[in-house]
């Protein structure tokens, strides 16, 4: 009984999902048409601080209770998820277009955040001032963001409707159904993998981390099936920034974080992957099939070197 239930909730969890998502996508376009936003901007932000609500509620309470190895694994995982299993993913089904400022501002700031979060955990724990630091780098990049007000693109996206006092509300309405959805998602998942005897390890870094990251993947395909290229990349992206810098900086200032050695490998990982992103977005100034089949091949090997070569102390 218990089996159909979380069965039940995850397919109603994944109808909420793609509903939000949706509704967030399309109000999230015509809002930044309307106040001459960027549509990159808006994913970069309001997008992805959305789509990023279930890791925020997992790290902080990882932090508060302790289990400070959830707290960063989480993240870590999810941003892997993000930048291989999902974007991979997504152009498999079509080429997603890149720009010069997605890729020299942002993609840039991804790198050299990631290598900071490694340098951060080479002593094993992101004490706290490491974690006011990531959270004070997370406010100095919105507040860039805002300032620089960067002009609509002319190949922004498809003609759509001018926006109307109902899209606002859609929007939040579409967060919430992705908050909530991807919640229940997660929690549905968890005490699925338990109930067919799952170790606690396994569902850290594969069930927690993946169910965290279906919204990215929900509104990143939806926004390119729709081509709203910028929304599609900036959520990924913005979202593994608001991950590291505001979900596991402010995690970090509630409370330091160790964790095992062994969590270094998925660090590293991370970086190669995120490099080879960056690679993949400046060539072309597209992402292809190919190299979404390579972005999804590299992201199963570091998931299969978690399986063989790391393990909990």
């Amino acid at each position: 009984m218990d089996i159909f239930i979380n069965i039940i909730i995850i397919v109603l969890s994944c109808l909420a999902l793609g509903l939000g998502a949706s509704w967030l996508v399309d109000s999230a376009a015509r809002l930044a048409r309307r106040m001459g936003i960027s549509e990159l901007v808006i994913g970069l932000t309001i997008v992805a601080f959305g789509t990023s609500a279930p890791e925020f509620s997992v790290t902080i309470s990882g932090a508060l209770t302790g289990n400070p190895d959830i707290s960063v694994g989480n993240i870590v995982g999810s941003n892997i998820f993000n930048i291989g299993f999902i974007l991979g993913g997504c152009v498999l089904f079509a080429s997603l277009k890149t720009r010069p400022t997605l890729v020299w501002r942002d993609c840039l700031l991804l790198l050299a955040v990631t290598v900071l979060l490694l340098l951060f955990l080479l002593n094993q724990t992101i004490a706290r001032w490491e974690g006011i630091v990531l959270f004070i780098l997370l406010v100095g990049y919105l507040v860039f963001l805002f300032w620089k007000r960067e002009p609509i693109m002319a190949d922004e996206g498809p003609p759509i409707r001018s926006a109307t006092w109902r899209d606002g509300p859609m929007l939040l309405l579409g967060l919430l159904l992705i908050i909530g959805g991807g919640y229940f998602l997660k929690e549905s998942a968890v005490k699925l993998a338990v109930i067919v005897g799952l170790s606690e390890w396994v569902i850290a870094v594969t069930v927690v981390a993946a169910g965290t990251s279906v919204p990215e993947f929900v509104i990143s395909m939806i926004a390119l099936i729709k081509k709203h290229h910028g929304i599609s990349a900036g959520n990924l992206i913005g979202s593994n920034l608001f991950n590291t810098l505001g979900v596991l900086g402010l995690a970090g200032t509630i409370h330091p974080l160790a964790v095992e050695k062994s969590a270094l490998f998925s660090i590293g990982g991370l970086v190669v992957l995120t490099l080879v992103v960056l690679v993949f977005m400046r060539t072309g100034w597209k992402l292809s099939r190919r190299e979404g089949i390579v972005l999804l091949l590299l992201s199963m090997g570091i998931w299969v070197g978690n399986f063989l070569l790391v393990r909990p102390e």
